[in-house]
């Protein structure tokens, strides 16, 4: 009977520990949350409320926000995940394709292009640009031309090469002219000139024909006499000389005296004709990218899309940490800690722990009752 009731005694003892230390561990672990908020007694604020996590959430998501900078999402991690060859390899493949679908081999004319950029009316303006310039430059160059005399407008080069050619010029006009004077042709002019001469004359010219008798005889020696003058040596010179010396007086003259009766304008209204009908410009932007570049993929798949992969990356490597702090990673997880309702952080740490805080309240209950067994047992001991 005595052994009986130690036994029952023992078992009660170890009962009453193992609720003690399960509710306790319970209690404890629903003290991390509970209550959200703190609990008054009139002004009196109750002992332990609110609970651990919402009195130290401040605190907490300070220190959740360094963990996360120091530790999770650090720069290292990010070179680590991001900043690798396999990525920049795929960063390039995406960008060409997105460069080939939406512009190199896209539908859209070059003046779609230009109006969504915000440049509507783009041959017009280009045209009207253009006109602008065209007229510019050729009134600049007709000022030019005509500013100065003929040594100061025409380069020095071009007046070295023309007076170089002087020789050359008088024995084509002596050659010429041989030829003309010994040509049927020239035996005419020769007989015309003189019967026109002598018939001006009256009583001389009918004195002349006497003593020669017919132009005809006259016409062969005067012939004769003029291939004589082109012949000689001294004619090369004289006819030299003057057209050297008339070349001279050439280059002192002003430009704008020997192109006083020049049509400028019609020369120039003839240039702008020409130029717009060549530029087309409003059928020229009527044309896709492809149309004008259609080794446009193959050219920037090998010199753009590789230089600008490379230079994102090593830019992205360069400015990584930067970044972060710029970032301020921290501040971010505080703030969205801070604004969490406790319920939330409560249901996301018990989601987790959920397992192992039934295990603690397990053990908890456990360790109770073990400890109730030894009391039982120091007490039957003692007594």
């Amino acid at each position: 009977m005595k052994r009986l009731n130690f036994l029952w005694t023992l078992l009660f003892m170890a009962l009453i520990g193992a609720l003690i230390g399960g509710l306790t561990n319970h209690l404890a672990i629903k003290m991390l949350f509970r209550p959200h908020e703190a609990k008054y007694i009139g002004k009196w604020r109750v002992p332990f409320t609110p609970g651990l996590i919402p009195k130290r959430r401040d605190e907490l998501a300070t220190q959740l926000g360094k963990t996360v900078t120091n530790y999770l999402l650090t720069p290292e991690t990010f070179r680590k995940k991001l900043l690798t060859p396999e990525m920049e390899k795929k960063a390039q493949g995406f960008l060409q394709q997105k460069l080939e679908d939406h512009v190199l081999h896209s539908e859209k004319t070059v003046n779609e292009w230009l109006t969504t950029a915000g440049a509507s009316d783009g041959a017009a303006k280009a045209e009207r640009k253009v006109m602008e310039v065209l007229d510019a430059q050729l009134f600049a160059i007709r000022r030019k031309i005509t500013a100065g005399t003929v040594s100061e407008v025409v380069p020095e080069k071009w007046l070295l090469e023309a007076e170089g050619r002087i020789p050359t010029i008088t024995s084509y006009i002596l050659d010429k002219s041989e030829q003309y004077f010994s040509s049927e042709e020239g035996k005419a002019m020769f007989k015309k000139l003189i019967d026109d001469f002598l018939a001006t004359k009256g009583t001389l010219g009918n004195m002349v024909n006497m003593f020669f008798g017919e132009s005809e005889s006259l016409v062969g020696k005067i012939q004769r006499e003029a291939l004589k003058f082109i012949a000689a040596p001294g004619t090369f010179e004289l006819v030299n000389t003057i057209i050297r010396n008339e070349w001279i007086k050439l280059q002192q003259r002003p430009v704008e005296e020997l192109l006083s009766g020049f049509d400028w304008d019609g020369l120039f209204n003839s240039v702008k004709i020409y130029a717009e009908k060549e530029l087309a410009l409003e059928s020229r932007l009527n044309r896709t990218i492809q149309d004008y570049w259609p080794d446009g993929a193959e050219w920037t798949a090998v010199n753009v899309t590789p230089v600008l992969t490379s230079f994102a990356f090593k830019q992205a490597e360069l400015q990584m940490e930067l970044s972060m702090r710029k970032l301020k990673i921290d501040e971010m997880v505080k703030e969205q800690v801070d604004s969490f309702p406790v319920s939330i952080l409560e249901d996301l740490v018990l989601g987790i722990s959920k397992r192992e805080f039934k295990m603690i309240t397990v053990l908890g209950a456990f360790l109770g009752g073990l400890i109730g067994i030894v009391q039982g047992l120091i007490v039957f001991l003692t007594n």
